[in-house]
């Protein structure tokens, strides 16, 4: 019997209360499916010693923060000596997410962009990746991250990514990675699965965002970490490889945007 893909769930949130009865157990199923990683990630900045003593318990977790774009508005503006702080964890391997929303939160814009710079610095000042959350807000997510690019360099992975071809085009072009997630997997997503199939395969990555976006067969349940060979399995099927090399693939990407985390596993 073939071994299972050793694959990375490269955004999760175990610290959410979806999963407060039984992460272990949720982190024990991910190992079973092959997941050897994940990254969870602390979207309120006030949260970061819960989330942080998730992955100080659990050798397959690493973990992120930052100020979630829908909470930009109710948060504390993060500082940059927050931010370096955090990066000084071990463990901690990403900036974000952070990133503009405006299907839900447009009324919060000048902050979430005000607070998206922020992070941008604190991502250049580390040399850690940032995590960016986008959702209807293509045009001005573009021209922050061009511009900012331009102003000192950064590297960066489209989250969950599910907007349009112009900003997945523009986010190449600066050398980020796009992430897919649950979504990319939803058979109304051929739209999306064009663009996924179109982007260089090393610049790919997979995720969950559990507990949301579950792909099929588990869609409209709750998401976890191990669903991610699911997503997987569509990403293979796009780029026409096997599985395996798929899985090797985005390990591969993982490892080098987030070099923090291979550099953990390296020394383990």
């Amino acid at each position: 019997m073939p071994a299972t893909p050793e694959i990375v769930d490269s955004h999760c949130h175990l610290d959410f209360p979806d999963f407060a009865e039984e992460l272990p157990e949720v982190i024990a199923r991910a190992a079973e499916a092959g997941v050897t990683r994940m990254v969870t990630i602390c979207t309120r900045l006030r949260n970061a010693p819960q989330v942080r003593a998730i992955a100080d318990a659990h050798a397959p977790v690493f973990w992120a923060g930052g100020t979630h774009p829908m909470s930009a508005a109710e948060e504390p503006m993060a500082t940059l000596a927050e931010l370096e702080t955090l990066a000084r964890h071990p463990k901690f391997v990403g900036i974000g997410e952070t990133g503009l929303d405006y299907h839900y939160t447009a009324e919060s814009a000048a902050v979430q962009q005000e607070s998206l710079r922020l992070h941008i610095e604190a991502a250049r000042v580390t040399g850690l990746p940032l995590i960016i959350h986008a959702r209807a807000a293509d045009e001005d997510m573009a021209r922050i991250l061009t511009e900012e690019h331009r102003a000192g360099v950064y590297t960066c992975v489209m989250h969950c990514f599910s907007s349009g071809a112009g900003l997945a085009q523009a986010a190449l072009d600066l050398g980020f990675y796009l992430s897919m997630s649950g979504i990319a997997a939803f058979p109304k997503s051929t739209e999306l699965r064009e663009i996924f199939a179109a982007a260089p395969v090393d610049r790919i990555l997979v995720e969950t965002d559990a507990p949301y976006l579950a792909p099929p067969p588990y869609r409209g349940k709750r998401n976890e970490p191990a669903y991610t060979a699911f997503t997987a399995r569509v990403g293979a099927e796009l780029f026409g490889v096997s599985e395996a090399a798929f899985a090797a693939q985005t390990s591969a990407n993982f490892d080098r945007l987030f070099w923090k985390a291979a550099a953990w596993q390296a020394a383990a």
